[in-house]
């Protein structure tokens, strides 16, 4: 991939390059009334129900935390409440970027435009993008294609957004779930798993490795 030189490198956003943290609020509220194996378990739920909630049509992110919460609560005998729900939802734009993030793309970003494609709401983002410290050509959530990745319609209104294909983008992320099964199918051919211990890896689905945003300017040999 070190000679393609893509019109766009295009990333998911929270996990690949916020530190995402939602386990971390959910140890928060219910690490008190937990064991530690419970919580792991909780936390295994709380992941699987965000996956769930997004892969029907398209809800406010809000509704997305509030399901997830609440049928994760119900699952471990936890006692739910709608303002923890709200607390976690709250936390989003609070987030920062993984320590790796700023450097690598700074550099990246002087010689290929940088896109996010973001499961998010339009007012929860803005600040996390003014973390990453790079510039971005486009930030595209679910919210404007009504639609959650995985599913492939946030990809295809990327694309028309962008006026461009498949072909023309290197898409870069820490998930398969998410993001690069759904890459796959839908025809990139050019990817980068970002291997932040967040999923084993999957050859089948054909990308360049890297550690972290650290190696993404060497995938460019820039």
């Amino acid at each position: 991939m070190s000679q393609f030189r893509p019109k766009y490198v295009t990333f998911d956003c929270y996990g690949t390059l916020t530190n995402f943290q939602m386990a971390k609020a959910a140890q928060d509220l219910f690490g008190a009334l937990l064991s530690e194996a419970q919580m792991i378990e909780f936390i295994r739920d709380f992941v699987a129900y965000r996956l769930d909630e997004v892969l029907g049509d398209w809800k406010p992110y809000a509704e997305v935390v509030h399901n997830a919460l609440e049928r994760a609560c119900k699952r471990n005998g936890v006692a739910f409440k709608v303002e923890h729900a709200q607390m976690v939802y709250d936390r989003v734009p609070t987030w920062g970027p993984h320590p790796d993030v700023p450097a690598g793309l700074a550099k990246v970003a002087k010689e290929i435009p940088l896109v996010i494609l973001s499961n998010a709401m339009d007012v929860q983002i803005p600040s996390n993008v003014a973390k990453l410290g790079a510039p971005f050509h486009a930030v595209i959530t679910a919210e404007q294609a009504k639609s959650y990745k995985p599913r492939m319609k946030g990809f295809e209104h990327m694309f028309d957004a962008l006026g461009c294909g498949p072909e023309d983008v290197v898409h870069c992320s820490s998930s398969f779930r998410y993001d690069l099964m759904t890459a796959h199918d839908l025809g990139i051919k050019n990817k980068v798993w970002v291997n932040r211990g967040h999923e084993p890896a999957n050859p089948y689905y054909g990308y360049v490795e890297i550690r972290d945003i650290a190696g993404l300017p060497g995938v460019f040999g820039l």
